[in-house]
């Protein structure tokens, strides 16, 4: 059994969030490091952004400042994700690993077995979603709004038809970053509060129609979960299906200090993040 690392971050800035992924990312690149399965938080709540998306069109930032959230542009694609009441992951992996399909989304698949095991190692009925129609796959091709939950992609995470995680990859330097968001609760309110719609008829017909398509998974049960109890069963979910054994790590003084000068360069400045 592969032994890969495991890092359980906890809440972090926003910056510093993806100056880790990275700084992972590079490490394992430059084979300092064996594959890794990272578990973080947010400190603020954050708005974070897709690579490709331009921020001009997309977001109310007058609303992101006015309540106090962070914002980060991330390295990968897709679309923007409010992080705030959620376990946030990500796997760093060589494009060869053994068994690692060479289709993004057959690998996405097959990274995202762990989430799948996650959910259902919390008692959720969770499955994996296949756009079954011409039309749904071209709406993956060209999404109809900026937010990312407003409705699940090829291998997504579904529960009761709705979707539950959002995730998000990239490939630098022969090395798969993925990354995504599991909700526990969402403000949906808050999150159409921080992003530009045409017209009020449009913010108002996504306000209606944002929870017939996701759901946080404490909306799902009468007893919430806790971000611990996240942690152990998503844990165990990616050993099981990753069949790995996670060893937990820590950074470094001088990795440490790597990933700070990342963030300053880069992910804490606003040359990256405005961008677009």
């Amino acid at each position: 059994m592969k032994q890969w690392y495991f890092i359980n971050s906890g809440p972090c800035r926003p910056s510093f969030n993806m100056a880790l992924d990275e700084a992972l990312l590079n490490w394992h690149s430059e084979k300092l490091i064996p594959p890794v399965i990272r578990f973080y938080e947010w400190n603020p709540a954050t708005l974070s952004i897709g690579y490709f998306q331009r921020v001009h069109k997309d977001i109310e930032m007058d609303e992101v400042h006015r309540q106090g959230l962070g914002f980060v542009r991330r390295p990968t694609g897709g679309r923007a994700v409010l992080h705030e009441h959620e376990l946030t992951y990500s796997i760093i992996v060589e494009e060869d690993y053994p068994n690692m399909p060479k289709t993004v989304t057959e690998a996405y698949r097959v990274l995202s077995e762990g989430i799948l095991g996650g959910f259902k190692n919390l008692g959720l009925d969770a499955y994996f979603s296949v756009p079954d129609t011409k039309e749904k796959q071209q709406d993956l091709k060209n999404p109809k709004s900026a937010v990312c939950f407003d409705a699940p992609s090829w291998y997504e995470l579904v529960v009761e038809g709705k979707k539950v995680a959002g995730s998000a990859q990239t490939r630098q330097k022969g090395v798969i970053l993925q990354h995504g968001a599991i909700l526990l609760d969402l403000d949906e309110e808050k999150l159409l509060s921080v992003f530009k719609f045409s017209s009020e008829a449009i913010r108002e017909k996504m306000r209606v129609k944002l929870p017939e398509k996701a759901v946080a998974i404490n909306g799902l049960v009468d007893k919430p979960f806790t971000v611990e109890q996240c942690i152990v069963a998503f844990k165990q979910g990616f050993q099981d299906a990753l069949e790995i054994e996670l060893i937990p790590y820590e950074l470094t003084p001088e990795q440490l200090a790597y990933v700070e000068q990342l963030e300053k360069e880069k992910y804490a400045n606003d040359e990256w993040n405005f961008r677009k």
